[in-house]
C-alpha cells in the first residue's frame, strides 16, 4: 500500500445500524482533527458498542492513546465496547498502551475544554497524592519493623550515607550559618542603635537562630545537596535496571536504598542544626561587638538570661522531621523515574521543590502550634 492513502485525514462516524466506522490515519500529525471530531460525536445510547476499524490505514503510539481513551470512557459509562477489523500490528500496539494506561494517563493532558482540562489536572493529583501517601506507609512499616530487629539496617550504607550528607556538609552549612548570623545581627544593629537598645540584639540573635533560621537553612542546603542526589541517584539506578536487579536478587529497595538514608538524616540533621546554632552564634557575637560595642562577656551573659532553652530545643525538635521529609521526597521521586534519562533532572528538580515547601509548611505549622500553645 502506498504512502498517500496511508496520509489521508482520519475519520469517525456513526452508521444507521449504531456502529463506529474509524478510517484515515490515526497519527500524531491528524490528532487535532480526530480530537475535534471524537468530542463532537453522540455516542449510541446501546449498551454494546462496535467500533469497526478495519479502514484504519495507519496508527502510532498517539492515534493508540487516543483510541484507547475514548474506550476507556465508554467503558465507565457502563457500555461493552468491541473493536472489530484492527490489523494485528495496530492491535498490539492498543493493548501495549492499555497495559500502561495508568503511566500514560499521567502524562497525557486531557483533550477537550477547560472542565475536561481541570478534572484531569485534579485527578493527576489525587492519583500522586495517593502514591505519595502508600510510599510513605511502606517506610514507615519498614521502619518500624526495622527498629524491631536491628539486624535488617543497612549499617554500612548507613554510615556512608552519614558521611556524605552529614560529615561533608560541615564546611558550607558552617558558612551559611555563620553568614546568616552576621546578617541578622547587623539588620538588627541598624534599628537596636537608634534606641540605645544595643544588648537586645543577643535576643534577636539567638532566638531567631535557635529557634528558626539554622534548622530552616540546614533543612534547605540538605534539601538541595542530599535530597536531589537520592532522586538522581534511585532514578538512575531504575534508567539503567539496576533496581529490577535488585528485585530479582529477593532484595528490597526500601530496606537497602531508603531506609539507611532516612536513618543518616534523622542522625545528621540534628548534629548539623546544633552546629550551625553555635557558627550563627559567634557571627552575631562578632557583629554585636564590632557594631554595638556589646563585649564577648556581656553577649554571653545577657543570651543566658534571655535566650530560654525551649528555644533550643524547639530548633532541635524540628530537625529530624525536616529530615524525614527531605530523605523520603527525594527516594519518593527518584522511584518516580520512567524510562529515560531526562526524566532524572526533572523529578530531581520537583524532589528538591516538594522538599523545601513541605520543610516550610511544616515549620509554619509549628510555629501556629507553639503560638496557641504560648511556648
Amino acid at each position: 500500500m502506498n504512502g498517500k492513502p496511508q496520509n489521508r485525514e482520519p475519520q469517525v462516524h456513526i452508521t444507521n445500524d449504531s456502529i463506529i466506522r474509524c478510517e484515515g490515519s490515526w497519527t500524531i500529525p491528524h490528532l487535532t482533527s480526530l480530537n475535534k471530531q471524537l468530542t463532537k460525536i453522540q455516542w449510541p445510547a446501546a449498551e454494546a458498542v462496535v467500533w469497526d476499524a478495519v479502514n484504519i490505514l495507519a496508527l502510532d503510539t498517539g492515534g493508540a492513546i487516543v483510541l484507547n481513551r475514548t474506550l476507556t470512557e465508554l467503558r465507565s459509562q457502563g457500555k461493552r465496547v468491541m473493536v472489530e477489523g484492527l490489523r494485528p500490528e495496530f492491535d498490539d500496539l492498543l493493548q501495549m498502551v492499555s497495559s500502561h494506561w495508568e503511566r500514560v494517563r499521567e502524562v497525557t493532558p486531557a483533550q477537550g475544554g477547560f472542565r475536561e482540562k481541570i478534572q484531569w489536572w485534579i485527578g493527576l493529583h489525587i492519583r500522586q497524592a495517593l502514591k505519595g501517601v502508600a510510599f510513605v506507609g511502606e517506610a514507615t512499616v519498614q521502619l518500624f519493623r526495622s527498629l524491631r530487629r536491628p539486624s535488617l539496617i543497612r549499617w554500612q550504607a548507613l554510615f556512608h550515607s552519614l558521611e556524605l550528607d552529614g560529615f561533608r556538609a560541615l564546611p558550607i552549612t558552617g558558612l551559611l550559618a555563620f553568614l546568616m548570623g552576621v546578617v541578622i545581627a547587623y539588620q538588627g544593629a541598624e534599628q537596636l542603635r537608634q534606641f540605645g537598645a544595643n544588648i537586645f540584639v543577643v535576643d534577636l540573635v539567638g532566638i531567631s537562630l535557635l529557634r528558626e533560621i539554622a534548622p530552616l537553612i540546614v533543612a534547605i542546603l540538605i534539601a538541595g545537596r542530599s535530597g536531589s542526589a537520592y532522586a538522581a541517584q534511585i532514578g538512575t539506578m531504575k534508567v539503567t535496571e539496576e533496581l529490577d536487579a535488585v528485585r530479582t536478587l529477593g532484595l528490597s529497595p526500601m530496606q537497602l536504598l531508603v531506609l539507611p538514608r532516612v536513618f543518616a538524616l534523622v542522625i545528621a540533621v540534628p548534629l548539623l542544626t546544633v552546629y550551625a546554632d553555635i557558627i550563627g552564634v559567634i557571627g552575631g557575637a562578632l557583629i554585636a561587638f564590632n557594631q554595638l560595642n556589646v563585649s564577648g562577656v556581656e553577649f554571653v551573659d545577657r543570651f543566658e538570661e534571655a535566650v530560654a532553652l525551649r528555644h533550643f530545643f524547639i530548633g532541635i525538635g524540628k530537625a529530624p522531621c525536616f529530615a524525614i521529609i527531605i530523605a523520603l521526597v527525594g527516594c519518593y521521586q527518584g522511584f518516580q523515574i520512567r524510562g529515560n534519562v531526562d526524566d532524572v533532572g526533572r523529578r530531581t528538580t520537583i524532589g528538591v521543590v516538594q522538599s523545601i515547601f513541605l520543610v516550610i509548611v511544616f515549620d509554619a505549622v509549628c510555629s501556629i502550634v507553639f503560638s496557641w500553645w504560648s511556648i
